[in-house]
């Protein structure tokens, strides 16, 4: 099979599912078909009353056509408006449906997605399935199939008409046949190939300015604006030349056939005035109705060509959005369910290479976090441990070995089962744009009381602040918490860690970047926070681990070195040189 027959047939089983979205709008669809039917019909009705038009009323002035010829033309526009009007508003309603229908179920399957998934994608390209693809699939679903069998209804009623009419004159419409086809075939090539290219180029032209939007501060800061700008217009430009291809095609589609209609409408005049054709009684009826039909063709044929390009576009937009609706989502057959686990962690000879990655994140780790101890994880960036604490909610698998809650592999828990035992507090505070309530109590803890969501402010040293606000817990926090300061949204984190009352804990950072007032408020929520819990914690400030149960250097990967802070700081090795290299830094001492 050759790649334009493999593309033919991958277009037909795209368009195919496509049409498939089109099964809960079955009713609007019937009704909307027959208005579509209806206004074909009404046309070519309409080019068939030419005849008795120009014979009757102008030629021989039959009284009986000048009274019903009007109440005629008028009936069929009426009954046309209607279907026009049904249809319109139909495929209006199927259309919006549909997109509204595929956005929710891309949005779906992100939130069901393994975290490699977002690691390897630019979220611009995530975000522009959800914006820009979406709504092409209803360009293919409804107004391209909208124009494709009103225009190809129309089409076949007319060349019905005028084969009727005078089939030999209508023998010029053979002149035709052969331009249109290649014309057809050549532009759907085209379109498909230029199509592909749009869909990416959009999706890079939302990533830049969702990454100048979300680094604004260190564009002006660092004078970055002409090379941001530079950026931009480099992408755009890319799709301005693709739009400008399409366009272009476009109009030699209409040009060619304006040609080939021009070339058999020529035939049409040169044939009808031969002598052979006196003898076929061509009236002036007649002709003007030949002439109607050739006129209602002509536009209908290059609505036809031109739909090729929504039609290309909404396949490319399908193809891309099926790809991702049928790749695989979070591995999820665990069927253990525990209410509250009791926090035994066990990491056996673990391995973990990313995808795409050359070198293994971790190699053969093998750890014992016992129920309510702490353990912190330290070691240079790069070193494995987010690695290493991402593996517990199972954000990602194991290259090898496994990881053990309460002596069972973490595989045979469901993930819901799984995340619930787990609270995390980061580094990078995630809050959405909602009330400081809402943020609190979020997801599975939505239906916490106010007195909860008030005591565990409190407990995280959060309510100090949060009084002073004019509507106190129910003010809004804006975008990413950018109405607090950063201090103020690892206090809500850690009230939202805290409502959830979870018996293991991850710390990344927690405390990382924050003034010293700040960081004392949150010491003291997190000491709070970690009782009785099995907490890990991430620190690159080693004097907030002395105290941890067992502190693990990791080093590339490997674990090197574990034992209490006094245990390591004796043995004089990798943990002692980085607690001395902090503490003689005086720059990190004063932090």
């Amino acid at each position: 099979m050759n790649a334009n027959a493999a593309h033919a047939e991958s277009d037909a089983a795209t368009y195919k599912r496509l049409l498939g979205l089109l099964r809960p709008y079955k009713v609007v669809v019937s009704v909307t078909l027959v208005a579509m039917v209806v206004d074909s019909l009404c046309m070519t009705l309409f080019a068939k009353e030419i005849k008795p038009l120009i014979d009757k009323l102008f030629v021989v002035r039959d009284p009986h056509v000048i009274f019903w010829m009007p109440i005629i033309i008028i009936s069929i526009f009426f009954v046309r408006s209607i279907a026009v009007y049904i249809e319109s508003y139909g495929s209006a309603y199927v259309g919006r449906g549909v997109v509204q229908d595929m956005r929710r179920r891309i949005f779906d399957k992100y939130l069901h997605m393994p975290a490699a998934f977002f690691d390897r994608e630019s979220s611009g390209q995530q975000i522009s399935r959800i914006t820009y693809t979406s709504e092409q699939v209803a360009q293919a679903t409804t107004d391209s199939a909208r124009t494709a069998i009103v225009d190809g209804l129309l089409v076949i009623g007319l060349v019905g008409l005028m084969l009727w009419t005078n089939w030999k004159l209508s023998l010029a419409l053979l002149v035709m046949v052969p331009m249109i086809g290649l014309l057809v075939t050549y532009v759907s090539r085209r379109y498909r190939r230029i199509n592909v290219t749009i869909q990416d180029v959009v999706g890079r032209v939302t990533g830049v300015v969702e990454e100048v939007v979300g680094a604004h501060r260190e564009v002006k800061v660092f004078g970055g604006q002409d090379y941001e700008s530079k950026r931009f217009d480099d992408v755009t430009d890319r799709t301005r030349k693709l739009n400008i291809k399409v366009a272009a095609t476009n109009g030699l589609s209409t040009a060619f056939v304006q040609l080939a209609a021009a070339i058999a409408l020529a035939l049409i005049v040169f044939f009808a005035t031969r002598p052979f054709m006196l003898n076929d009684k061509l009236t002036a009826g007649s002709f003007a109705r030949l002439f109607m039909c050739m006129g209602g063709i002509l536009p209908s044929l290059k609505r036809l060509t031109t739909v090729q390009a929504n039609i290309q576009r909404g396949l490319a937009a399908a193809h891309e959005l099926f790809t991702l609706l049928d790749a695989p989502v979070e591995h999820d057959d665990g069927k253990q369910v525990v209410e509250r686990c009791h926090g035994d962690i066990e990491f056996r000879d673990v391995h973990l290479t990313y995808v795409g990655a050359s070198a293994q994140a971790l190699r053969g780790i093998s750890l014992d976090c016992p129920r309510g101890s702490i353990t912190a994880l330290v070691g240079r960036s790069g070193s494995g441990k987010s690695s290493l604490v991402s593996l517990i909610p199972r954000f990602y698998e194991p290259t090898s070995g496994e990881v053990l809650l309460d002596g069972r592999p973490l595989g045979n828990y469901s993930l819901r089962s799984l995340r619930a035992q787990v609270a995390w507090v980061g580094q990078d505070v995630v809050l959405f744009d909602e009330t400081i309530a809402k943020n609190i109590a979020y997801g599975a803890l939505g239906g916490a009381s106010e007195a909860d969501i008030v005591a565990a402010a409190e407990a995280a040293n959060a309510m100090e602040f949060i009084r002073e606000l004019p509507d106190g817990i129910h003010s809004r926090v804006g975008e990413g918490g950018s109405l607090l300061s950063g201090g103020q949204r690892q206090r809500i984190a850690v009230a939202r860690a805290l409502l959830k009352n979870a018996p293991i804990l991850v710390l990344d950072e927690a405390t990382s970047a924050l003034d010293t007032e700040s960081e004392r408020l949150i010491q003291d929520a997190l000491a709070r926070l970690m009782q009785n819990r099995t907490t890990l914690v991430i620190a690159h400030r080693l004097s907030t681990v002395e105290h941890a149960d067992q502190i693990v250097v990791l080093d590339q990967g490997h674990l090197v070195e574990r034992g209490t802070h006094a245990e390591l700081l004796a043995r004089g090795g990798k943990y002692a040189a980085l607690y001395h290299l902090q503490f003689r830094d005086p720059a990190t001492v004063a932090a």
